[in-house]
């Protein structure tokens, strides 16, 4: 279907094509903490020298470098989502944005990612959670926000610097820094639970104590709710792009990243423990949350009040099947 896909526009290196999709929901592996997973577009612009997902891109015979220059746009994702969301059990955690980043500049062309939030818009009691390293999401403030409302959402912001310079050199494409934390500040004074995460955390490049405190109290000063603490995770098609990078960036470290992925495409479970516990004394120093914030959206609590009134004598008043009420900030409380 690749192969075939119509090109849609060209720019500078970057070309779009729209590509037809079975379904929208991509079911995970066991022991992830969400069942499903929403990507817009396979492939990414931003060009992150240590993007895990461009194995993506070889699943349909495209060289890995190719992840961030060939950007394929799913077709009809509404249409798919809500025929699928009919028979999926809201148990089910959904994540968007994991193998790409549903706001990356494609999205300001071809608003994939903005139907998808229509979608879920008018849906209730979905468990969500959608990661991203652009400001753009904050275009999106009004969806966001009621999506909130009516779901458990959890937003998470990419963060892996506020070294500006370190930033251009390991994600040339994406959005200043600065620019992320001031839309992590938006998105928590619209009332949406909000996190950012540092991941990849890589040895020797963002993983001192230094750089991972810095990265925390900005975080906390503009309002994040959550920090994470995901290490380096590099399959062979990352490292055909990533090693080279290290070895021409960080020459100093080149021979311990190819020791250190040569046999596994994790890294050794002493480095992850140091850094977990590192990460951890981050978190309680500036008084962050791991993982996500589980909370009861309003809308849950009335449109139950409402159901119960119902009950009583057949009838819900002027507000049939809703409520009045539609606050923009909800009260997130850390579990």
């Amino acid at each position: 279907m690749a192969a075939e896909s119509e090109l849609l526009e060209a720019k500078r290196t970057v070309e779009y094509f729209e590509i037809p999709a079975r379904s929208l929901l991509n079911r995970t592996k066991p022991n992830m903490p969400f069942r499903w997973t929403i990507n817009p577009y396979r492939g990414c612009e931003f060009g992150c020298k240590y993007c895990y997902a461009r194995y993506a891109h070889e699943f349909m015979e495209l060289d890995a470098h190719a992840f961030e220059d060939k950007i394929y746009v799913k077709e009809s994702p509404a249409l798919l989502l809500r025929h699928e969301l009919a028979r999926t059990p809201k148990g089910d955690g959904i994540a968007i944005g994991t193998a790409t980043d549903p706001y990356q500049p494609a999205e300001r062309r071809f608003g994939r990612t903005r139907q998808i939030l229509e979608v879920f818009a008018k849906e209730r009691g979905w468990h969500l959670g959608l990661i991203t390293k652009s400001d753009l999401i904050t275009r999106d403030l009004d969806l966001l926000s009621e999506i909130a409302q009516r779901n458990v959402l959890n937003v998470h912001l990419t963060v892996t610097t506020t070294d500006e310079k370190l930033a251009r050199l390991l994600e040339p494409r994406a959005p200043r820094p600065e620019l992320r934390l001031q839309a992590v500040q938006k998105l928590r004074s619209a009332g949406v639970c909000v996190g950012v995460n540092p991941n990849p955390i890589m040895p020797g490049i963002t993983d001192s104590e230094r750089s991972l405190d810095s990265l925390a109290r900005a975080a906390r000063d503009h309002g994040a709710l959550t920090f994470g603490r995901g290490p380096l995770y590099l399959p062979v098609a990352a490292q055909k792009v990533f090693l080279p990078f290290v070895e021409r960036e960080f020459p100093h470290l080149a021979e311990r990243y190819r020791k250190a992925f040569e046999a596994s495409i994790h890294l050794g479970r002493a480095y992850k423990d140091a850094l977990a516990e590192r990460v951890r004394r981050i978190r309680e120093r500036y008084g962050l949350a791991r993982g996500v914030i589980e909370y009861r959206p309003e809308l849950w609590a009335e449109e139950e009040q409402m159901e119960l009134f119902a009950g009583e004598d057949g009838a819900v008043g002027e507000n049939e099947g809703g409520c009045s009420s539609r606050s923009s900030t909800m009260n997130c409380r850390k579990s």
